[in-house]
């Protein structure tokens, strides 16, 4: 009597004896899954369902995986290698952008140029006088022996371009007194419009 076998989910029914069906199992010409019908039975049912071909079936090995190749695969080798670059270049314009906010104060031994002297009467006569010095631990603000709030350092200066005219401006400080201090009156006086800033030196 003759048994149907068809692939899963397949039309084509093909029909064998026992003796060649269990054959071809044997030589796996035939999955699990595949369905069979054997001489009165009313419905398919898997070969690894069916008493006569469970045992069979349960030898059988899955194919092996076809292999595909995927050509969405990305190098990450090159992607790594631009990143680490982008990121070299950022710290090292970072570094340079901070670098360029730095600003050298004025120095006696500055080479470049010789030192101006300047008399006391040309101080009172041409420019504006501004000191900083250190008091309980603060930076305190005189233009011209007036205490300026630190604030009102540019609308100070300022009054006094109006009032008198000078465009110059004459700074003294402490050796204690921060560096950010100094870079605080010479913008204040750039911001007064003045044209030109001197450092007084002992």
């Amino acid at each position: 009597m003759s048994w149907m076998i068809r692939h899963e989910g397949s039309p084509v029914v093909v029909e064998l004896t026992r003796e060649e069906l269990l054959e071809q199992l044997g030589d796996g010409e035939w999955q699990a899954t595949d369905e069979v019908r054997a001489p009165g039975d009313s419905e398919w049912q898997a070969l690894e369902n069916h008493p006569a071909t469970a045992e069979i079936a349960e030898e059988l090995e899955p194919p092996p995986a076809r292999p595909y190749d995927d050509e969405t695969r990305l190098d990450m080798n090159a992607l790594i290698d631009v990143t680490l670059v982008l990121l070299v270049f950022f710290i090292l314009t970072t570094s340079v952008a901070a670098l360029q906010k730095t600003l050298e104060a004025p120095s006696a031994s500055d080479e470049k140029g010789g030192i101006a002297v300047v008399t006391e009467k040309q101080v009172a006569e041409q420019m504006i006088k501004v000191s900083v010095a250190m008091e309980n631990g603060a930076p305190v603000y005189r233009v011209e022996e007036k205490v300026v709030d630190p604030v009102r350092l540019v609308a100070e200066l300022r009054r006094f371009v109006r009032s008198s005219g000078k465009t110059r401006l004459l700074l003294e400080h402490t050796d204690d007194v921060p560096q950010e201090s100094v870079v605080k009156v010479i913008d204040a006086a750039k911001g007064a419009g003045m044209d030109k800033v001197g450092l007084r030196v002992p």
